[in-house]
């Protein structure tokens, strides 16, 4: 279905994203992953929880910028992304992230990951995965101002009596775990500012636990996937949830902050 021809007033809010696609495999720290091993420079000590000190943080993203598809604008000299958090449970919190820009051909000698911390909750290390990278085209769900979702909601409502689709699940953000574009909230928006410059930070991440439910399926599934099952990162965020990342692209260091939600 063209989105844009039934709801013109879309176009401009329409963003790109890059799904990642993650698949349960036996990626190298040579390779874009989710929960795989991390091109970790050996002089540089492990990333710990800042809440528990001396647990190590888990690898949750490795991305290099061929695999980014040109979305996300890296920072000069650097090629390559990396995502960790701690799994252990916090006040107030449900994972705490760190974020890492790095230059891989700058890194020589490299060090191991580290074993998982212990006290952790199920579901919340992801299972190492190869990522298989698509560009598709999105729209605002949640975060459509609640003005212009009155005035589309009776077409919202016809093309689902005529077609079956549903706008929010079926047309709208795609699922999954993904780089750039609409985050994929359960619940309210949570859009961060940036502590700053107090300006709306960027949407930089959305990791999700599951890749596509029975409903975004439908819609979502590339047509060479069709009727294939993968195993995906065996994640588990609350009630089906997801941790969403958002950057700051104007201030020094790319400043980050996260947020969660789940149904």
């Amino acid at each position: 279905m063209d989105v844009e021809q039934l709801f013109p007033e879309l176009a401009s809010l329409q963003r790109q994203t890059v799904r990642l696609h993650p698949r349960a495999g036996s990626p190298t720290s040579r390779d874009s992953s989710v929960g795989g091993p991390l091109l970790w420079p050996e002089q540089d000590p492990w990333s710990a929880c800042p809440e528990h000190p001396g647990s190590p943080m888990v690898p949750v993203l490795q991305l290099y910028a061929a695999d980014a598809l040109d979305l996300v604008p890296f920072p000069p000299g650097c090629d390559l992304l990396q995502v960790l958090w701690c799994p252990r449970d916090h006040d107030g919190r449900w994972v705490i992230p760190e974020v890492h820009w790095r230059d891989a051909a700058a890194i020589g000698s490299t060090c191991e990951t580290p074993p998982a911390p212990t006290q952790i909750r199920f579901g919340r290390i992801p299972k190492p995965c190869v990522v298989h990278p698509e560009l598709v085209i999105e729209y605002p769900s949640w975060d459509l101002d609640d003005g212009l979702w009155d005035t589309l909601e009776p077409r919202f409502v016809h093309v689902e009596a005529e077609t079956g689709w549903d706008y929010q699940y079926h047309l709208s953000t795609a699922p999954g775990t993904k780089l750039g574009g609409h985050p994929g909230w359960c619940q309210d928006p949570q859009w961060p500012d940036c502590s700053e410059c107090g300006k709306p930070m960027d949407h930089l991440l959305t990791v999700e636990s599951t890749e596509a439910d029975a409903v975004s399926r439908l819609t979502w599934t590339p047509i060479e996937d069709q009727d294939v099952e993968y195993e995906d990162a065996a994640l588990m965020l609350g009630d089906m949830g997801g941790v969403y990342l958002f950057e700051c692209r104007t201030c020094p260091g790319r400043p980050y902050k996260d947020r969660f939600d789940c149904s």
